[in-house]
């Protein structure tokens, strides 16, 4: 019996749920401090850079037919690989938490119940489309990202034309260069995601370049919500802004719903990377623990502040892609070592490379040259591991 696959138009649904995130709005806050002009500017360049990284590490694991922890191995080895799934589990339990403690919280702010009641509601939902499955949410997805759109459509409205333009006043708090990095840290995060789903598409590149358009458009969407939101209305609550524009109960699924679609996919991510560290381990279960020890985390710890969390993100798995697009497209090489020490040793020149880079405000942000870094290395070592 021939395996179902998704289509191109599944594809981007799911993709499209991805970039519908709160975490994405609040994140987009952040940049108000560059004013309107410049923060779109970065937004864009940002996800110019993280959207097409996106792009290469899809094509990588749709061509391959191979998860994105399954692609990891083609570069360091099957054991050497263990590394990057074991730190992917442990941030899709961190952004799954972060991100059901973000929509309660918001939840809580349109309609009080106790934030830990939306965490329940939040936390079932994701487990009931994990139980659902990937290859059977087309409808449902269909139905839920329509309404989203639609919302999110007089969420525009009420922040650009109905505000009244508070107005925020551009200062020094952010720079150029760190707001594009906090652009790239989105796109970035979903790098190690992106094969779980290229991989099942009918037509994988052009599955994946749909994906990563429509999330870098979506994305960028909901960067300059929360920005607006910052700028125009002085508030940086998007509860407060919901409930204030008087959208209640369409403020409140547009919260519920995102949240359900984007962390929906860190769980069932975390349940596949996770079969490449235990075989015998069945990814559906393991993500359904995942949504339940999120849930569980978001209730107990407070978790404001993510931008260390994403820089994090950026440090460990910006060297990683680098190197796998170096093997691939540049290279043509795999291996079947156990461990490519070579490798792993590059990776953790980028790690490095990437923290130093931290503190040097550049334009592009960090990622860019660090990628560029790390690639450069990567064929500068093979080419002298040849000539030897």
């Amino acid at each position: 019996m021939e395996k179902k696959r998704t289509s191109i138009f599944e594809n981007g649904l799911i993709w499209f749920g991805a970039g519908v995130s709160i975490a994405e709005i609040l994140t987009g806050t952040y940049l108000a401090p560059l004013g309107f002009q410049k923060g779109i500017a970065a937004i864009l360049l940002g996800h110019l850079i993280g959207c097409t990284m996106l792009f290469l590490a899809g094509v990588i694991g749709g061509k391959a037919r191979r998860s994105a922890m399954e692609t990891v191995k083609m570069s360091f080895g099957q054991k050497g690989s263990l590394l990057f799934s074991v730190l992917n589990v442990l941030q899709l339990v961190g952004w799954t938490a972060i991100m059901i403690y973000d929509g309660a919280l918001a939840a809580n702010g349109v309609l009080a119940a106790g934030s830990w009641v939306w965490c329940l509601v939040i936390g079932i939902l994701i487990i009931l489309w994990i139980l659902i499955g990937i290859t059977n949410l087309g409808k449902i997805n269909t139905i839920a990202m329509t309404a989203l759109f639609i919302l999110t459509l007089i969420l525009c409205k009420v922040i650009f034309f109905d505000s009244g333009a508070v107005g925020v006043i551009s200062d020094e708090s952010m720079t150029f260069g760190a707001a594009v990095e906090l652009s790239v840290a989105m796109p970035l995060s979903w790098l190690p995601l992106i094969s779980d789903y290229t991989r099942e598409a009918e037509n994988p590149v052009k599955a994946t370049a749909v994906s990563a358009i429509v999330y870098g458009l979506v994305s960028t969407w909901m960067y300059v919500i929360g920005m607006g939101a910052a700028i125009y209305t002085g508030e940086y609550d998007i509860a407060q802004i919901m409930v204030k524009a008087g959208l209640g109960i369409a403020g409140l699924l547009i919260i519920v719903f995102s949240t359900v679609t984007t962390t929906f996919l860190d769980a069932y991510s975390a349940g596949i990377s996770s079969e490449s560290i235990v075989a015998k381990w069945n990814g559906k279960y393991v993500a359904i623990g995942v949504a339940v020890l999120g849930t569980i985390a978001a209730i107990v710890y407070p978790m404001d502040n993510i931008t260390n969390f994403l820089y994090l993100i950026g440090s460990v798995f910006a060297p990683m892609i680098a190197i796998q697009i170096a093997d691939f497209f540049l290279l043509k090489r795999t291996t079947e070592k156990n461990f490519d020490v070579v490798n792993l040793v590059i990776w953790v020149i980028g790690f490095i490379t990437y923290r130093c880079l931290m503190n040097v405000d550049m334009v592009i942000g960090n990622t860019l040259p660090d990628m560029a870094v790390t690639i450069v290395l990567c064929l500068v070592v093979r080419k002298v591991i040849v000539r030897k």
